[in-house]
């Protein structure tokens, strides 16, 4: 527990991403002046788009957890002021996996549809697939009954019985899909597609995760409450950031802190990279985790737990969430009957020259403009396209600072592009090359309708968010790091043992995804109340209409691939 200290009225809060944000509105609830520092001129974070002529890029949410009502991830989303007066958008499908022999699985939002398809698809995997898709069933039941308004480390024994006579009636199902490899349960299918389309149900193969997640992201879905929020991911983040300052907060963009600042082992401030002072009664780092611990305070303050996370564990494989390297394509033609989220299974063949990527081939392919029909002009489309990359890959081919500030008319900016070098330019042009190919392939006539493109790698995040190694998330559930992370969370709270006045949220104090992040932020507030001795308070933004609720239909016909592969001759951005 931090050291109780009366009379604390003044917040720091470092980053302006959804933690940060958050973190902001619920201080500002509790009676707490704020100051948000941002890296960026724009809010938001990992959660960003950006536009490209007449099109607008969204680099985040394919689905966000809690955008329907009937659970405690919504409440979050109404008392930050992120979904009011837009409408939620759930599609009939999750998402397909198309194998290489051109057959597709569509994983239907209504699990009995799914057991339909599937059991049509394999008739011999019938009792797996029944047992699969009554754990949906079984998810969907439970996510209105699943805890996210207060942290365990905060809950008494009662409410802490609570919570587990909540779970009671659904044991069984929640034992075995927190015991039980999703790798090890999709091998049992005798259909081939099957037993390696359900490893990528969640877009990405993730061979650590068990069958919870999987379970909970379909059954959210199920639910209609992880849909996508009118106006995109950027928006999300500015319907937050006004949330904020209507609550009286201030943020300041272009801020890159370089140091917190301690006296007598209590957090007093902070510096920025131009040597500008802020202090405060309390410094929160809603940034990423390992900058923070390691470089803005030196080191000091890790307790054993914390020095072998971020010195040791978070450089093994597999510990945190990998980068992504993804491509965006503008077409000045519709594709009106092509699924909104499809993950293609590759031969090595065809993934040849992607690079960075691992073992496991595949590309997750989104018609963005079915999910943001606003982010394009009529009868044009958006293509997002996604694979996991190692970011080791992309350092060898970069010359040059990961990161560089540099003054403009003024002002200091600190996620200006930088020069990586020929090898790094011409390995995107080989990415952007090989996605063209395949995808007109796939789509004929794709090539011909491209008006501008984008191609970012992990490099590109640290650039824009100094995410550690290009994580997309921060810590990876269900692995060493991000249990041993709960468990000092749930025994110490979001401190660093013995430093005052110092707290942690966001992504590295959970298990990654945008609600998490945004209950981090009510979360370390509700421990600064404890501390400070005050009440916890937390009211739902009234200034809009709570959002409406869409599902839209979308064809499944299973198409046959083309083959019309054709080379682009435009240069790349």
């Amino acid at each position: 527990m931090s050291e109780r200290v009366s009379q604390r009225e003044t917040m720091i809060i470092i980053g302006g991403g959804l933690a940060g944000l958050a973190t902001g509105c619920y201080a500002r609830m509790n009676g707490y002046r704020t100051q948000i520092l941002e890296m960026h001129e724009l809010p938001g974070g990992c959660c960003t788009s950006w536009d490209q002529g007449r099109f607008t890029f969204d680099w985040c949410v394919s689905w966000l957890l809690g955008s329907g009502p009937g659970n405690d991830m919504y409440q979050i989303w109404l008392e930050l002021g992120a979904l009011q007066g837009k409408q939620m958008r759930t599609f009939e499908t999750f998402n397909n996996v198309r194998g290489r022999d051109g057959r597709t699985v569509y994983f239907y939002s209504d699990p009995d549809r799914l057991e339909a398809h599937l059991l049509e698809h394999s008739p011999a995997d019938a009792r797996l697939i029944r047992e699969f898709c009554s754990g949906v069933r079984t998810f969907k039941k439970l996510l209105n009954a699943y805890p996210f308004l207060k942290p365990p480390g905060l809950m008494g024994r009662l409410e802490r019985w609570r919570m587990l006579a909540v779970f009671l009636p659904y044991w069984n199902t929640v034992r075995k899909s927190l015991t039980t490899l999703m790798t090890d349960y999709s091998a049992r299918f005798k259909d081939p597609l099957l037993r390696e389309a359900f490893n990528f149900i969640l877009y990405e193969r993730h061979p650590a995760f068990p069958l919870l997640p999987f379970y909970f992201q379909l059954g959210a879905h199920a639910g209609q409450t992880a849909g996508v929020p009118e106006g995109g991911s950027l928006e999300l983040a500015r319907s937050i950031e006004r949330r904020y300052q209507r609550l009286g907060g201030e943020i300041t963009y272009n801020a890159k802190v370089e140091e917190i600042l301690v006296e007598d082992d209590r957090a007093t401030g902070v510096r920025l990279s131009d040597g500008r002072e802020y202090h405060a009664d309390i410094v929160v780092a809603a940034c990423d985790g390992h900058t923070a611990v390691t470089r803005m305070l030196k080191g000091r303050y890790l307790n054993e737990t914390y020095r072998r996370l971020y010195e040791e564990t978070i450089n093994e494989p597999g510990q945190t969430y990998p980068g992504y390297v993804s491509a965006f394509f503008a077409l000045n033609r519709p594709f009106p009957d092509e699924d909104p989220c499809t993950t293609h299974l590759l031969t090595e063949e065809e993934s040849a020259g992607l690079v960075g990527m691992g073992a496991h081939p595949g590309i997750n392919v989104q018609f963005r403009s079915r999910h943001y029909p606003e982010h394009s002009p009529e009868q044009t489309s958006v293509v997002f396209v996604t694979y996991f990359s190692d970011t080791a890959t992309w350092r060898e081919l970069a010359d040059g600072p990961e990161q560089a500030s540099r003054v403009r008319k003024g002002e200091e900016l600190h996620t200006l592009r930088v020069r990586r070098g020929r090898a790094y330019y011409t390995a995107k042009r080989q990415i952007r090359d090989t996605l063209i190919r395949l995808l007109d392939a796939r789509f004929p006539g794709f090539a011909d309708s491209i008006v501008t493109y984008d191609v970012s790698t992990p490099l590109t995040q640290i650039r824009y968010t100094a995410n550690y190694d290009g994580s997309i998330a921060g810590w990876l559930p269900f692995v060493d790091g991000g249990e041993t992370m709960e468990q000092e969370l749930e025994r110490n709270g979001p401190v660093l043992p013995g430093l005052s006045n110092f707290y942690l949220s966001g992504v590295w104090t959970t298990i990654g995804g945008l609600i998490r992040a945004a209950a981090s932020g009510r979360h370390v507030v509700q421990f600064i109340c404890r501390d400070d001795g005050r009440p916890f308070t937390a009211g739902i933004d009234e200034t809009a209409p709570e959002p409406t609720q869409i599902v839209i239909p979308v064809p499944a016909p299973d198409r046959p691939a083309g083959a019309r592969p054709t080379a682009l001759t435009r240069q790349g951005a």
